[in-house]
């Protein structure tokens, strides 16, 4: 999404996307697998989930998330990068159950009430809002009823009330559409898309969260 979207820092490839999760744990001095570990939990995946992850990378995420899976469980990555895909194949080249593809995530997907749960992570922040409610109802579009979508990136806070060491990094690495995004109610906005929240687990002090919300039927809405 880099050439559409070049203020974004989402869109990562080449050599820094082959060692992306080292350079994560490092910067956090190795609490980040802890975190995803924690928060992929908390999804509470269920042995026959169909689980979509949209923005899914280098499958690191999916890396947990099928420890939860029997045979009949499955998950779809979608993503644009081309070193994030090469990686995610060459972890999951032996799994059937967990495949990935090459697919652009802020416009219309094929997918339709297939999916338990549809999970994005750190993706949906380094989005324009149009792009973000895109990706918005893709992600209902793809649910069964009732199905779940998780928003696992930063949580809504001021960042001049962030800790130094915390809001540095961030002026640092960030776009401005991470900016716009902290700012706003995304409660608000999923209920605006035909969702219910269901659950806010917060990380770091809230500076991170895993945000549930279950699809809402047309006629809840």
């Amino acid at each position: 999404m880099g050439d559409l979207y070049p203020r974004s820092h989402i869109e990562i490839d080449g050599p820094l996307a082959r060692y992306y999760e080292q350079l994560l744990n490092l910067v956090t001095l190795g609490k980040y697998s802890t975190f995803i570990e924690n928060a992929i939990r908390a999804m509470d995946i269920q042995p026959e989930d169909k689980i979509l992850d949209l923005g899914a990378g280098s499958g690191y995420n999916a890396e947990y998330m099928v420890n939860y899976l029997n045979s009949d469980g499955r998950i779809l990555g979608l993503d644009k990068s081309r070193v994030g895909i090469e990686r995610f194949r060459e972890k999951f080249q032996t799994n059937p159950s967990v495949r990935v593809k090459n697919s652009r995530i802020d416009e219309p997907l094929p997918y339709d009430s297939e999916f338990d749960k549809v999970l994005t992570s750190f993706v949906i922040h380094g989005l324009p809002h149009p792009a973000r409610e895109n990706l918005i109802k893709n992600a209902r579009k793809a649910l069964k009823p009732e199905g779940k979508f998780f928003i696992l990136d930063y949580g809504e806070f001021e960042l001049s009330e962030l800790p130094l060491q915390i809001r540095l990094p961030f002026l640092a690495a960030e776009c401005e559409y991470a900016y716009d995004y902290i700012s706003r109610d995304w409660k608000a906005i999923l209920v605006d898309f035909g969702f219910k929240p269901t659950g806010n687990k917060e990380f770091f002090d809230g500076f991170t969260r895993l945000l549930e919300a279950e699809k809402q039927s047309d006629r809840e809405l």
